[in-house]
């Protein structure tokens, strides 16, 4: 299982986040606490906004933890939003192609979990995507299927969180009728640049976990897997079932139930 980190508020340093923490996200890649497989270390990859509508994006096929060009441009970059991910492959290849956040527009996205038996049925996920975004598809994985099928519902006029699960189920029937179980574990984190949202759930009692708090020295929300730092008692754990948006000082929380 992956590991990633949102943000959100005042602008602050990305190593602030990634790589500053007692349990920052590289210290996740070697020592994960609440995955199934403690070491992350099958690509990494960071998505920014600052000036421009459109996410900087940074990916590589290192470990986190042994790249540091990662370390360089989270020490040099200020952002106001990002989004920052360390991925444990379930399957497909290990390449850039394959590795989190990715980016369309305005908008970013990662994932956490898994469709259950994607690699038995990609095709037939593949052909969900629309014409006009297939030619964005880039890699292998069923992550990036989650997003454009988020994204073709997004300019369809649903709502962000209608079209995340929208998109959910589409790729859990598939795995209800062509996969194995566990048909759906995920925790995902997407943004359009203004606001950030972020999803739990799980057709098991397995949902990954996320968790969020608000920091007052930073003026900002920190999204997580897991805790930066274990000796903050206030962070707060998404309940299973559940799609969070975050924006400004404000955090609604709604159910969500593919």
């Amino acid at each position: 299982m992956c590991r990633w980190a949102a943000y959100l508020g005042a602008p602050i340093f990305m190593e602030e986040v990634v790589v500053q923490p007692g349990h920052s996200l590289i210290q996740q890649s070697q020592e994960a606490e609440e995955a199934k497989t403690a070491i992350n270390a099958d690509g990494f990859g960071v998505a920014w906004y600052d000036h421009r509508a459109e996410p900087g994006l940074y990916r590589d096929v290192l470990p986190a933890w042994s790249d540091p060009n990662l370390r360089a441009l989270a020490h040099q970059v200020k952002s106001r939003l990002f989004l920052a991910h360390v991925r444990a492959s379930t399957g497909s290849a290990t390449s850039r192609n394959n590795c989190h956040p990715f980016a369309y527009k305005q908008w970013s996205f990662m994932h956490n979990g898994q469709i259950g038996g994607f690699e038995g049925f990609r095709k037939q996920a593949d052909m969900l995507i629309p014409d006009a975004l297939y030619g964005k598809r880039q890699g292998a994985t069923d992550s990036e299927v989650l997003f454009l099928l988020t994204i073709e519902a997004i300019e369809a006029g649903a709502s962000v969180p209608q079209a995340l699960e929208r998109a959910t189920r589409a790729l859990l029937d598939l795995s209800r009728r062509l996969g194995t179980t566990p048909h759906l574990r995920l925790s995902a984190a997407l943004s359009d640049g203004t606001s950030l949202w972020a999803a739990r759930c799980a057709s098991d009692q397995y949902a990954p976990s996320v968790y969020y708090r608000w920091s007052d020295s930073r003026q900002g929300w920190a999204v997580v897997s897991e805790p930066l730092d274990r000796d903050e008692d206030d962070w707060i754990s998404l309940p299973p079932g559940h799609i969070a948006q975050f924006d400004g000082r404000d955090v609604t929380v709604m159910t969500f139930q593919p």
